[in-house]
């Protein structure tokens, strides 16, 4: 019965450092949505420089209904892809300029959508508009 009890308690400690995790992870991204002052019109390698607790997991392009061949902005996530992106934690950045969707299509094809080292070298020198973090 003591063992029944004990891993119990270790379950919910587990379980209760899990959901401060999630919770640690949107606190400290939506600090950059509220200084975001500090990164517009900047290049966003600045603003990853600035992440140094924590690097997005993953990345999506949004292009706008009208011309699908381009990108005006890009979700970038900050959960493994194998959880559900139901309530992760989103950076949503507006870019400056548009560039064209094949170029972000081949690093999604070639790394599987996961945000490597290619993808900060890429979208590195894209200047940002705005920042919108959601969960």
């Amino acid at each position: 019965m003591k063992n029944v009890f004990k891993i119990i308690i270790a379950l919910l400690i587990t379980f209760s450092f899990k959901v401060n995790a999630q919770f640690d992870t949107l606190s400290y991204i939506k600090q950059f949505e509220i200084n975001k002052d500090q990164y517009i019109n900047k290049p966003f390698s600045y603003l990853l420089g600035q992440m140094t607790q924590l690097q997005p997991k993953s990345h999506w392009a949004d292009s706008p209904f009208i011309n699908k061949k381009i990108v005006e902005s890009s979700r970038f996530k900050f959960c493994e892809m194998d959880y559900s992106f139901k309530n992760a934690v989103t950076l949503h950045i507006i870019w400056q300029d548009s560039f064209p969707k094949s170029d972000v299509k081949y690093y999604q094809n070639k790394n599987s959508f996961y945000f490597t080292n290619e993808e900060k070298a890429f979208y590195g020198n894209k200047i940002v508009k705005d920042i919108i973090v959601y969960k």
